[in-house]
């Protein structure tokens, strides 16, 4: 079986080793180079020393002449720690010798030293309890003699083991304090690191709501805190969407459901009602054929209307093409007065004024998409005013160009008393406006806000014919607008009547200069409306 060796598997036990074994090693490194300079520089006082001694050469010839080694006197000044060999004319070591004690081992002839003159050598000698080491050099003498002369090198072995001792000593408690250092270090480095940790550890166990530690963004680890905070918040605003998007999917189903419900309850219950009682009389059975045609009109018109909705939220690739939004109000204001033949219906101009021409008549608008999605904005829009209001209540339709502002009030923003599901548009945008204003009884501050929602029906008035429509007329408008990149919204104005406005990029912005407002007329951002509407 193969063993591995067992490695930190924290970040923090993987920190501290990297902090340790660089420092001991280079506190040992240090120790080791410190050893040899020292050893090295104490040899060469030694080498230095043996240099300087030679034996003088009265020393040589009287040898040569006696054939012994006269020991010198005390007042000869040899030094204690010297041992000095001499080998005779016929190169024998001579048995006697300068020094006490037992000195290095050497040849019993001089042939077999192996170092030049002047040249120091290191040898060992074991004296029998430990080995010691010795620095020699050889010289000439008269007659063919050489010397030895040694030195012991027991102060430099002393030194150098003490210094050794001492570094080992040294490096170990220097390990150990770097590894206590290094651990307070690394935890307290990584504290923040081992905040968002337990952080994300409790959000993780369901804790969707919280956050990691707000941190330095200076640092890396505040930088990786704001990155998951970011994560964070993009996660739970995407479950929150997703929730919503249920939320609207079920309830979507269940209005559907209802809705579709009763026209289909009706046509069942006529048709078992003209199966079953086969001898009604001409009258009842026309009414039941009405009321099944009637059903089945107003379902058929709701699924289409939720046919739209599927294909607009599905992002359809709209039919871009040049579009006359004066044409289509045109055309949808003579549909209207027919349709709604109790209504005033009429068609103005809005706007700066630069959409009028010299004689004050209505000038071409045009904007960029689908012909007939707008077609179905301006006929939702009309039925809507048409028939939320009562008999003889007049609708207007005001077509021309604008800009958005950031104004109070101004359009294309939200404010107060204005409805919209759309973004606000940017501010400096050139638009094309169209409203539809009425002087019915307007819409409550309590209903405005839900005009938009799928099925939202608005409490019916006294003459109105609210009961006929189906709630997707006003939600279906303001998707159009939406997929082309504009806006749909409701402006409860004080008083009687509201208006609601598309705006739609304009197809081909021309520079124009300010006016001012025209007398009798007051300015709503950039879009002019008559007071009192």
């Amino acid at each position: 079986m193969r063993l591995r060796p067992s490695r930190p598997r924290s970040l923090r036990g993987r920190l501290i080793w990297m902090a340790c074994l660089p420092a001991a090693a280079a506190v040992l490194v240090c120790q080791i180079a410190g050893l040899i300079a020292l050893r090295s520089w104490l040899i060469d006082q030694i080498d230095d020393r043996l240099l300087d001694f030679r034996p003088p050469a009265h020393v040589y010839l009287q040898i040569a002449d006696t054939g012994a080694l006269r020991h010198p006197d005390p007042d000869d000044g040899l030094p204690s720690d010297y041992h000095v060999y001499f080998y005779g004319t016929d190169g024998l070591l001579l048995a006697d010798s300068l020094g006490d004690g037992p000195g290095p081992p050497l040849p019993e002839t001089d042939a077999g030293l192996q170092s030049a003159d002047n040249e120091p050598v290191t040898v060992r000698a074991d004296t029998g309890n430990r080995e010691r080491s010795w620095r020699l050099v050889t010289d000439s003498g008269p007659r063919n003699m050489r010397a030895v002369v040694a030195l012991p090198l027991d102060t430099v072995d002393g030194a150098t083991t003490t210094l050794l001792w001492f570094g080992l000593v040294l490096d170990a408690g220097v390990a150990l304090g770097v590894v206590l250092l290094s651990n307070a270090a690394v935890r307290l480095g990584l504290r923040p690191l081992t905040r968002i940790e337990h952080a994300a550890q409790r959000i993780t166990d369901g804790a969707l709501d919280l956050g990691v530690p707000a941190l330095d963004p200076n640092t890396e680890v505040g930088r990786l805190g704001l990155a998951l905070n970011t994560m964070l918040d993009r996660l739970r605003a995407a479950l929150r969407r997703a929730e919503a998007s249920e939320t609207r999917l079920s309830r979507f189903m269940t209005d559907s459901g209802h809705e579709l419900r009763t026209p289909l309850t009706s046509i069942q219950g006529f048709a078992e009602l003209l199966l079953h009682e086969p001898g009604m009389s001409d009258r009842r059975r026309t009414e039941a054929y009405e009321q099944i045609a009637h059903n089945t009109d107003r379902m058929t018109r709701m699924v289409g209307d939720l046919f739209t909705l599927a294909k607009l939220g599905d992002a359809p690739r709209l039919k871009r093409e040049t579009v006359d939004m004066l044409a289509l109000a045109a055309d949808a204001v003579t549909t209207a007065a027919v349709r709604h033949c109790g209504h005033r219906v009429g068609l103005e101009p809005v706007g700066d004024g630069h959409e009028a021409g010299q004689d004050g008549e209505l000038a071409v608008v045009e904007t960029l998409g689908d012909p007939h999605q707008l077609a179905q904005v301006m006929e939702n829009l009309l039925a809507n005013a048409c028939v939320h209001t009562p008999a003889g209540t007049w609708v207007r339709v005001g077509v021309g160009v604008g800009t958005t502002r950031t104004d109070a009030g101004a359009m294309g923003t939200d404010r107060p008393g204005r409805s919209s599901v759309c973004p606000p548009l940017p501010p400096g945008v050139p638009v094309c406006v169209v409203e539809v204003s009425d002087g019915g009884p307007g819409i409550g501050p309590d209903e405005a806000p839900h005009v938009f929602d799928r099925f939202y029906r608005a409490a019916a008035g006294p003459g109105t014919e609210a009961e006929a429509g189906s709630g997707l007329g006003l939600a279906i408008a303001s998707a159009i607008a939406a997929n082309h990149g504009g806006r749909l919204e409701l402006d409860t104005l004080p008083g009687p009547g509201c208006t609601f406005r598309l705006l739609l990029p304009v197809a081909h912005p021309v520079e124009r200069d300010d006016h001012p407002c025209v007398p009798g007329e007051h300015c709503d951002g950039d879009v002019r409306t008559r007071a009192g509407q």
